[in-house]
């Protein structure tokens, strides 16, 4: 193959005689491209909080630049040279967030309730987030460099074999990073430093050293957990914990000693301790209470407080239970009868099989993350669902009751969802105990609502919501956007989704070249990839109901997936498989089965058949797909090129998928069968005509 031509450090492809081979530096280099992508997808929101709401977006952002980097790396793979400095460059910025002003920047779309980060003045966070975004993909052009100039160097198949390896394991570690709470160092180093590999030069090494460097000066005394950045603060009502730079709970001291106190500080916590206690004085049973959320242990001990036999406390972060039991001053996780479940509460609640609960008790439990980086979706979505409180009041004992409590600070319309969501599920009309801790409201449902002891509550009980039933929409597990304030146009969304629209826009005809929309851009592949974005989002969310949305189910699912479209491709290569056409029928069907699928057909089964038979609906299509995609590239004259539209086929299907906020999650695998359906049509055309030709 003719070397470039030109000396400069863009197309010095020297990094290439270093020592491994072609399928060593493409396993190599997707290795680094996945951990890194992962690392950012953890960092960014520890650091700048309007991340944590926007995972998904750093996700786009890295298939962006994938595309873009892969479709320029044939004439430009000096490009990897630049990619440890700039990194560099912007984890410093990442670092120092708070004092660039960065940590609290607004996102100004009021249609979703970002606990107060929503305000719609907020037009120089738009900008500082938009250049955020526009350094990730910068990043991720840089990296996919080399990719686009190794895959032409070796026979498509065995590069897209190395590829996918590479990309396996690199998942594969960042999981293990995980499992042992690594902080930020750890993480953008297995992410930058096999890049120091490929682009030995004494600049690179600095940056890899800054970069580094960047993630220690970020820990600042913080904890990490597999979901959140944990900060502890001391104030003098008692310790405040801060998740991804935002409130999140305090950590109070409600003992008869603390209330006593003829002060300020003591009256302020007698008035938390009467609403902690309001879900275990309304009912007379006690033996058996069950607390979601739990947190650090302020609702498990008004439990214990008042009499309950036996607490069960459920909650998704194993770090935060550890720090309520080693620093709540009343010790509730000490108590004999208290007993602690690491777990999503919805998987928890779903799969409970023992005796009934007396007090279900809903602690306040909100979330600041997104449970999977393929998905608008927060940790905590399918809880407050209709089918979620079904679930939970099927474990309600006949004399017992169910307390939610939440913030309503977004405004009353998030009162009103709760509250029909509630009465649909359950069949009987909340009680509202408007307290105001924390602009929090409890909504109660009992077996026997005569049987509650009302004149127990100190504070206003509301009868009846701002809106009816027809004018709420309710949280369903096909709709489970509890935060999507209803009538308000998402401004921010489609302005920050139109803006990535417009990079690839205008970035792809000066990555391809003139053949942007001819030869070298590959339009099936364009539609594979972005199907298989929409296909893989449904999937997930599929299997976080049937399995839970904990981050082992979330890495599981996503090395799974990796795994699988691996073994599709050596099937391609062992069976020398050439026609792509007689696999297009299989995939189109079982994406139909997916669209078709209901995870509650399932929820009764044991948990490992349920896995097995929810995850053989998902893999179906998926190996199909993957077998499809493996054909594609084997046959295409520019594989760079095809690699490149396939990453940008996700960055339009990772933009599509926000569509499931209007329309529901089904929707997803009804537009990645619409998209299936052309990409067919394509391929079976070139098929048709490939034969005539020959």
């Amino acid at each position: 193959m003719q070397q470039p031509r030109h000396a400069s450090w863009l197309n010095d492809s020297s990094w290439s005689e270093n020592g491994l081979s072609p399928t060593g530096f493409i396993g190599l280099t997707t290795f680094a491209i996945l951990a890194l992508e992962l690392a950012l997808i953890r960092w960014l929101p520890s650091q700048v909080r309007i991340f944590a709401y926007f995972n998904n977006l750093t996700l786009i952002c890295a298939f962006l630049g994938m595309g873009l980097g892969v479709a320029l790396g044939k004439r430009l793979p000096g490009l990897i040279h630049a990619l440890l400095p700039w990194l560099a460059v912007y984890s410093g910025i990442v670092s120092f967030a708070g004092p660039l002003g960065l940590t609290q920047i607004h996102f100004p779309d009021p249609s979703v309730y970002l606990w107060g980060a929503e305000n719609a003045n907020g037009m120089f966070g738009l900008g500082a987030f938009s250049l955020l975004l526009l350094g990730c993909i910068s990043i991720f052009v840089l990296a996919g460099a080399p990719l686009g100039f190794l895959f032409s160097r070796l026979p498509t198949l065995k590069a897209y074999s190395a590829d996918l390896a590479g990309s396996l394991l690199g998942v594969l570690c960042m999981t293990a990073s995980t499992a042992l709470h690594a902080p930020p160092p750890v993480w953008l180093a297995l992410g930058a430093a096999p890049f120091l590999v490929i682009s030995r030069r004494w600049l690179s090494v600095l940056g890899l050293a800054l970069t580094i460097a960047a993630g220690v000066h970020s820990i600042e005394g913080a904890r990490f957990s597999a979901y959140n950045r944990i900060d502890l603060i001391r104030d003098e009502t008692g310790m405040a914990l801060m998740v991804n730079c935002d409130f999140h709970q305090y950590i109070y001291d409600l003992s008869e000693a603390a209330i006593s106190q003829p002060n300020e500080v003591g009256r302020l916590m007698s008035a938390c301790r009467a609403v902690y206690d309001i879900p275990f004085i309304l009912g007379d049973a006690k033996k058996r209470a069950l607390v979601v959320g739990a947190g650090t242990g302020n609702d498990v001990q008004a439990a214990l407080r008042n009499g309950m036999q036996h607490v069960t406390s459920v909650d998704i972060d194993g770090v935060i239970l550890k720090l309520g039991t080693q620093l709540h001053p009343e010790r509730p996780y000490d108590d004999p009868r208290a007993h602690q479940v690491e777990n999503d509460a919805r998987a928890y609640i779903s799969q409970y099989r023992g005796e009934p609960y007396d007090v279900v008790c809903y602690g306040l439990l909100d979330s600041h993350a997104m449970f999977a980086a393929m998905s608008s979706l927060r940790l905590d979505n399918y809880v407050y669902t209709l089918e979620g409180f079904r679930k939970s009041w099927q474990n309600v004992s006949p004399d017992g009751l169910m307390c939610v409590s939440f913030s309503i600070y977004g405004g009353s319309w998030i009162s009103d969802r709760l509250f029909w969501t509630l009465q649909q599920a359950t069949g009987v009309e909340p009680i509202m105990i408007d307290h105001q801790m924390q602009y929090g409201r409890t909504f109660v449902v009992a077996k026997h609502p005569e049987r509650l002891h009302l004149e127990r509550i100190g504070v206003p009980i509301l009868r009846k919501p701002a809106k009816g039933l027809a004018q709420t929409r309710l949280a369903t597990d096909d709709w489970p956007f509890l935060y999507i304030n209803p009538g308000v146009f998402p401004t921010g969304y489609v302005v920050v989704l139109c803006g990535l629209l417009s990079v690839a826009v205008v970035a792809t005809p000066l990555a391809y070249g003139k053949a942007t929309l001819g030869r070298d851009f590959d339009l099936p592949l364009f539609l594979m990839g972005a199907a298989f974005l929409l296909l893989e989002t449904r999937g997930i969310t599929s299997l976080a109901l049937l399995c839970g949305s904990t981050w082992v189910v979330n890495s599981a699912i996503f090395a799974s997936v990796l795994l699988l479209v691996w073994l599709a491709n050596l099937a391609v290569m062992q069976l020398s498989l050439k026609n792509p056409k007689p696999w297009l029928l299989p995939l189109l069907l079982s994406v139909v089965l997916v669209w078709l699928f209901n995870p509650e057909w399932l929820i009764g089964l044991a948990l490992p058949v349920r896995a097995l038979l929810g995850g053989l609906v998902l893999a179906l299509p998926i190996g199909f797909a993957g077998i499809i995609v493996s054909l594609l590239l084997a046959r295409s004259t520019n594989p760079s090129a095809s690699l490149g539209s396939n990453l940008l086929g996700s960055v339009f299907g990772g933009c599509l998928e926000y569509s499931s906020m209007l329309f529901g999650l089904k929707w997803l695998a009804l537009m990645a069968l619409m998209l299936y359906l052309l990409a067919a049509a394509l391929i079976s055309h070139r098929c048709v005509t490939s034969t005539t030709q020959d």
